[in-house]
C-alpha cells in the first residue's frame, strides 16, 4: 500500500515538473527590458476663470469594499495618483524609450491637449518631454526628453506572431509602476470603431487605465505592439485588449521624424462585408473582399473608374479577406505611389491601376434626414415616395433613390430595410424614381438573395433581399 501512494505522489510532482518546466519564465525578460519602460504625468492647465474645488468621481458600480480605498487614492486624490488637482487636469499612462537618445513611444490619447508631459524613469529621474509629433488615427504619439545613453528596447516583428503565442506587458496600471503581467496572443487583425487605420492585436494580457502606451513584448524580448485600449463594461480588465502593431507605429514614427506628422494613404472609397446572402446574390462561390458601397467624388477611386457594387478581393497582391483588411493596407502606402487592386464586377474578375491619395483631414459630415409624407405600401411591405430637391440636399442624395417612409412585415423588414432609408440600387438596377422601383420589384426572382443598396443617415450599404418562394 505504501508502495502504491510513494509512486502516486511520485507521478504527481514529475506531472507536476513538468508542467512548470513548459510555462515560459519571464524574469530575464522584465530584467533586461522593463528598464526601458518609463511612467508618463500629463497635466493639462485650466484657464484661470476656470479653477474650482476638485470634484469626488463616482464609484464605480459594484465596487467591493476592499476596493473602495485603493480608487479613491488614485481618483479622488488631488495630488496624486492620476487624480484631479483644482482647476488642472492630470492624467497617468505608460511609454517606452526606442532609442538611446531620449526618443520616447506613447498612445496619442496619454498626451493630448497636454500642457506638460513628463517621463518618469525607473532610476527614478523625472524628465520634461518634447511632444514631436502625434497621430490620433493610429493613436501613436512620439516624445523626446533631453537625455543620452538610456535604455531602449528592441523593436520586433508583429507579422511573425502567431495566435496563441506568450507575450507580456509592462506597465503603470492606476499609477501601480513597473507592472508586469502576461498572457497570450488572442487574435490579429482586428478592426475596432474608430480605429480603421490599425489592425489591432488582440489578446487576453491584463490591461487597465494606465497601461496605455506601454510595450508588448513577444518571447524574443522584443516589442511586437503598444498597448492601447480594452474592452470593457466596468472600465477595468475584462480579458480582451488590444495592441498596435509596431509595423505600423514605426510607419508613423519615420514620418513625424520626417515631418512632424503623419499621413495616411486614401482611396476614397466606403466599403462593408460581404455576407454568405450577398455573396450568392453577386454570384460568388464564397463570402470573402470588400464591397465598394460608395465612391466619393473626386477620389482616387472615381479617378480609377471604381463602381458601386465592385468587389475588392486583392490589394497590391495581398488578398482580401474582409473589409477590414482594406483600410491598413491602403493606409500605410505611401502617397502617390500606384497601386493595384482586383475587383470582381457583375461576376467578372478585373485589375484596376490607381494613384494613393491622401487621407483627408476631416470625415464626410452626416446630414439628418427628414420625414416626407407616406404613400401606399408594395408587395415588399414598405412603403416609398421619391425625393425632392430639399429632401436630397438633407439626405446628401445627389440623384435617384426613393425614400422608405414605413416598413411592415414581409421580405423588406427580412432584409433590415429600415424607415428613412434611401433605396439606390436593386440588384443591378438604378432606382431613379417609385416607377424603375416597381419595376425592379415586380421582377424580383423568389427565393434568391438579390443585393439591395440603400443610404442610412449619410453612409451607404449593401443588404439581401430575398423573396420567399
Amino acid at each position: 500500500m505504501l508502495k502504491k501512494i510513494s509512486l502516486c505522489v511520485f507521478l504527481v510532482v514529475l506531472f507536476n515538473q513538468n508542467v512548470l518546466a513548459q510555462l515560459p519564465d519571464f524574469t530575464e525578460m522584465v530584467k533586461t527590458n522593463g528598464v526601458a519602460v518609463v511612467n508618463i504625468s500629463t497635466t493639462q492647465k485650466a484657464p484661470p476663470e476656470a479653477e474650482e474645488p476638485a470634484k469626488e468621481q463616482p464609484m464605480p458600480e459594484g465596487m467591493p469594499p476592499e476596493m473602495e480605498e485603493l480608487f479613491k487614492h488614485f481618483f479622488n486624490n488631488p495630488d496624486g495618483g492620476g487624480g484631479y488637482g483644482p482647476g488642472d487636469t492630470k492624467s497617468l499612462g505608460s511609454g517606452f524609450i526606442i532609442s538611446p537618445d531620449g526618443y520616447v513611444l506613447t498612445n496619442h490619447h496619454v498626451v493630448k491637449d497636454a500642457d506638460e508631459i513628463v517621463v518618469k524613469l525607473t532610476d527614478k529621474r523625472e524628465l520634461v518631454a518634447k511632444l514631436i509629433g502625434s497621430d490620433a488615427r493610429t493613436d501613436v504619439a512620439l516624445l523626446k526628453v533631453d537625455a543620452a545613453n538610456l535604455p531602449a528596447v528592441a523593436i520586433g516583428n508583429p507579422n511573425q506572431l502567431q495566435v496563441g503565442e506568450w507575450v507580456l506587458a509592462i506597465g503603470s496600471p492606476f499609477g501601480f509602476e513597473q507592472s508586469v503581467t502576461a498572457g497570450i496572443v488572442s487574435a490579429k487583425g482586428r478592426s475596432l470603431p474608430g480605429g480603421n487605420y490599425v489592425p489591432f492585436i488582440q489578446t487576453d494580457v491584463a490591461i487597465n487605465p494606465g497601461n496605455s502606451g506601454g510595450p508588448l513584448f513577444n518571447m524574443d524580448g522584443k516589442v511586437v505592439g503598444i498597448n492601447s485600449q480594452i474592452y470593457s463594461r466596468t472600465g477595468g480588465f475584462m480579458g480582451l485588449s488590444f495592441s498596435i502593431p509596431m509595423d505600423v507605429v514605426m510607419n508613423v514614427v519615420d514620418q513625424i521624424k520626417a515631418s512632424g506628422k503623419a499621413s495616411h494613404g486614401w482611396l476614397g472609397v466606403q466599403i462593408q462585408d460581404v455576407t454568405r446572402e450577398l455573396a450568392e446574390s453577386f454570384g460568388m462561390k464564397k463570402p470573402e473582399g470588400a464591397l465598394v458601397a460608395k465612391v466619393m467624388p473626386d477620389s482616387p477611386a472615381a479617378k480609377a473608374e471604381l463602381q458601386i457594387g465592385d468587389i475588392i478581393t486583392e490589394f497590391n497582391g495581398q488578398p482580401i479577406e474582409s473589409s477590414a483588411d482594406l483600410p491598413p493596407m491602403v493606409g500605410m502606402t505611401p502617397i502617390n505611389d500606384t497601386a493595384t487592386l482586383k475587383i470582381i464586377r457583375q461576376g467578372e474578375s478585373k485589375t484596376i491601376e490607381f494613384k494613393i491619395g491622401l487621407l483627408p483631414d476631416q470625415d464626410e459630415s452626416v446630414v439628418a434626414s427628414k420625414k416626407p409624407e407616406a404613400k401606399p405600401a408594395n408587395k415588399l411591405g414598405i412603403s416609398v415616395i421619391n425625393l425632392n430637391s430639399e429632401q436630397r440636399e438633407a439626405l446628401e442624395v445627389a440623384k435617384g433613390g426613393v425614400f422608405v417612409q414605413e416598413v411592415g412585415k414581409g421580405a423588406g423588414k427580412n432584409a433590415g430595410i429600415q424607415r428613412g432609408d434611401v433605396i439606390l440600387r436593386i440588384q443591378n438596377n438604378a432606382i431613379n424614381d417609385i416607377s424603375d422601383f416597381n419595376d425592379a420589384v415586380k421582377n424580383l426572382p423568389p427565393g434568391k438573395s438579390v443585393a439591395v443598396l440603400i443610404q442610412r443617415r449619410g453612409s451607404p450599404a449593401f443588404l439581401a433581399l430575398k423573396i420567399d418562394k
